[in-house]
């Protein structure tokens, strides 16, 4: 009589077949994420519950979940929130100036967890507007990263470049008077693709100093570069309204891998299409936290007997502090 098999390894029951995981370093949590979530439960301290958030703090449920569970009430427009003397928190991902206006007109207690790196593609922007540049900025229509970009300037100050199609078709007003800024969390790979179009159609055309994608979307897309040739399958811890994560997927398979899945939790996991696999690489999106990770380790633990290790393609040491109205009143206790 032969012995019972496993669905998924085809091996003797009880044994485990062997998988090489090899994690991603950087991965999950960047600076500005955790500045975001630290801005919250810092408000919740200091003002006590409820504090309310525009917009998902960062673009995971799981942490939205938590940070809900401590005192924190999430809502998408100002007009959701009642006559308060409660604080009310801006996203990491950045808002238009309109909100800020009318949060003063509404008398809000207001605090910026803007990541910084968005703050400086701001900047960027009303610079280049103030010279009576065209401004480009390359970018996913709707993101609120965008969102919150264009709103800094006057309709129609900002054309949005989404594709490399978009930047060879674009008419400019003044050819020699252009300038571009990005999205932060774009692929690497993509932004140069269209900077290169647009720096080919028109020489004069104004960018920044470095690069607007941000270290850790640069980061962590080396590291996946690194890993997919390697492996037989990636799987990318975030959420599917997460830019950055689904970026990660992209160039995983851009890289080699013959698939990667984007899953938010280990209960997403569409097993199947693991089946046969030796090898996977795991790594996270931005706003992932490092808990998500090691469940989803754990699930291919209880299917696999793994031998882990762990690829890096740079130390991260970046830290922001927290906004300034929160850092005093730390000071002051």
């Amino acid at each position: 009589m032969s012995a019972p098999m496993n669905g998924l390894s085809g091996m003797p029951g009880g044994e485990k077949p062997t998988l090489r995981v090899i994690l991603c370093s950087p991965r999950g949590f960047c600076a500005g994420v955790v500045r975001a979530i630290d801005t919250v439960e810092r408000a919740i301290a200091v003002y006590g519950a409820p504090v309310y958030v525009r917009h998902e703090i960062v673009h995971n449920r799981y942490v939205v979940d938590g940070l809900k569970a401590k005192g924190a009430i999430f809502v998408e427009e100002l007009d959701e929130i009642p006559d308060t003397d409660a604080p009310v928190v801006f996203s990491a991902h950045g808002v238009p100036k309109s909100v800020p206006e009318s949060a003063r007109v509404r008398n809000f207690i207001t605090i910026d967890a803007t990541c910084p790196l968005v703050t400086k593609v701001h900047r960027e922007a009303d610079l280049h507007f103030r010279r009576g540049r065209e401004i480009l900025l390359i970018g996913h229509a709707g993101h609120p990263e965008v969102v919150g970009t264009m709103g800094q300037l006057p309709d129609g100050a900002v054309t949005l470049i989404q594709t490399p199609e978009e930047a060879r078709t674009f008419v400019p007003k003044n050819a020699d008077n252009l300038a571009f800024v990005t999205q932060t969390t774009l692929s690497v790979d993509d932004t140069a693709g269209i900077v290169e179009i647009l720096r080919a159609r028109f020489p004069s055309i104004v960018g920044p100093h470095r690069e607007d994608i941000c270290y850790a979307t640069t980061n962590r897309q080396e590291a996946v570069k690194l890993v997919a040739p390697l492996v037989d399958a990636m799987v990318v811890v975030g959420a599917p309204n997460s830019s950055n994560s689904q970026r990660l997927k992209e160039v995983a398979e851009r890289a080699g891998c013959p698939f990667a899945m984007l899953v938010q939790r280990a209960a997403d996991i569409d097993w199947d299409r693991f089946e046969g696999i030796a090898s996977l690489g795991v790594t996270a999106g931005a706003s992932a936290p490092e808990v998500l990770v090691e469940e989803v380790l754990d699930a291919f633990a209880e299917r696999y007997a793994l031998n882990v290790e762990t690829m890096s393609a740079t130390e991260e040491n970046m830290f922001f502090p927290l906004p300034r109205a929160l850092r005093s009143s730390e000071a002051a206790e």
